[in-house]
């Protein structure tokens, strides 16, 4: 079989992988990407993900940089301002809470929300006949050698394809990564993470909730109406079992549960979707880079889903590693100056931003009462002292 050449190669169809994908073609590479999958773009298919991300002002600005923006912006619901709330007990009863403003940082939104199938549906359409951009669906990522002047990477359909930079964006079992020589750091919680969508009484007002109970977080997070009624995405963190146990309730059952966890904020909640279970864990690459290799998102870093900062946080990968590769252009991209400044400049951000959430959950998702007084201290404290607010809202923002 003749060998096939391209520029980058990227493994990986999810949101990252497919976005990496057009950030590349639009900049004039010519890209492959192998997936074994196609991208599930209908929310009611067998295996599409329910989740939905808070996408973050650097990732609106790269989503607008590559074209895709306008696909999404008719259901990107802005997300004004964020409640964080406190309860403890069961029912949950609330002690405190505290709102953040995005005007308190001179902006309209901290972010913009989208469910994740649909910005799968976005890039999908966007990328399709894109000139520059090769996807190769049905196909996987086998094996690599890499080279002075580039990889050789064998698919399992036995094809052999040469290019100047290798991009893992296979998740968080990678295949790149192993290839590459790379390991990880794995912490498990023994928690899941129900991820759906309900439909509520009381209009969410753009306002993001975060109900801290043990367990982990409860989060609504704002989508547009559904069905003539206000609507908003779930992320509910349990303990594996009593996550288990919740997905296999009956809908009356669970829905009785979820509002009670919810402490009615939005009134009465009822189900709008399937219900998707995800395990929670936090992982961390001891590097980024390899000869002739680069890797990103999950493939580098897995984070709990607490305050945006997964996805935004692969894109932050994305956006410097693309214009690393511009810096670079066609001679010097996939060169180890290229790869070594992006190991170098995206490792400390990511080891912080790990760190933060692993200690966040810890302390929000235990039942100890004195863990639980410590954590509302601390949202007292982060919310009442000016500088100390702004300060992380501007970094949660990417800044």
């Amino acid at each position: 079989m003749a060998r096939t050449e391209t520029e980058i190669l990227i493994a990986g169809g999810g949101i990252a992988g497919l976005t990496a994908a057009l950030a590349f073609g639009r900049a004039g590479f010519r890209t492959m990407l192998v997936s074994p999958e196609p991208p599930v773009t209908d929310g009611e298919a067998d295996g599409s993900d329910l989740r939905s991300t808070a996408f973050l002002q650097p990732a609106r600005a790269l989503f607008e940089d590559i074209g895709l923006w306008d696909d999404l912006s008719e259901t990107a619901t802005p997300l004004n301002v964020l409640r964080v709330v406190d309860t403890v007990g069961w029912p949950p009863q609330i002690r405190d809470s505290r709102e953040f403003m995005a005007s308190d940082l001179g902006e309209q939104s901290f972010g913009w929300n989208l469910m994740n199938w649909r910005v799968l549906k976005g890039l999908s359409r966007v990328l399709d006949g894109f000139e520059t951009v090769d996807l190769r669906f049905g196909t996987r990522f086998k094996s690599m050698v890499a080279r002075d002047t580039g990889a050789i990477v064998r698919l399992d359909n036995g094809e052999s394809v040469a290019a100047k930079l290798v991009i893992g964006a296979d998740g968080r079992n990678s295949a790149v990564r192993e290839a590459a020589g790379i390991g990880v750091k794995t912490t498990r919680y023994g928690q899941k993470t129900l991820a759906f969508v309900v439909g509520h009484t009381k209009p969410h007002a753009n306002v993001s909730t975060e109900i801290y109970n043990e367990g982990g977080p409860f989060t609504l997070v704002p989508l547009p109406d559904l069905d003539g009624q206000p609507a908003s995405a779930v992320v509910w963190m349990n303990p594996g079992p009593r996550a288990e146990t919740l997905a296999g309730m009956d809908q009356a059952a669970f829905e009785a549960r979820m509002s009670e966890r919810s402490c009615y904020i939005l009134g009465p909640l009822h189900l709008k979707s399937e219900r998707r279970l995800w395990p929670i864990i936090s992982q961390r690459a001891e590097r980024l880079s390899a000869p002739r290799v680069a890797i990103m998102a999950e493939a580098a870093h897995v984070i709990p889903p607490i305050g945006a900062q997964g996805l935004n946080t692969s894109l932050n990968d994305l956006i410097l590693l693309r214009d690393l590769a511009l810096m670079a252009g066609r001679e010097g991209l996939g060169e180890a100056k290229m790869l070594d400044a992006y190991d170098r400049q995206r490792s400390a951000d990511i080891r912080r931003r790990v760190g933060a959430i692993d200690l966040f959950n810890r302390v929000t998702r235990s039942p100890n009462p004195q863990v639980q007084m410590l954590r509302l201290t601390g949202m007292k404290a982060v919310h009442d002292l000016t500088g100390l607010r702004q300060a992380i809202m501007r970094a949660g923002m990417g800044h």
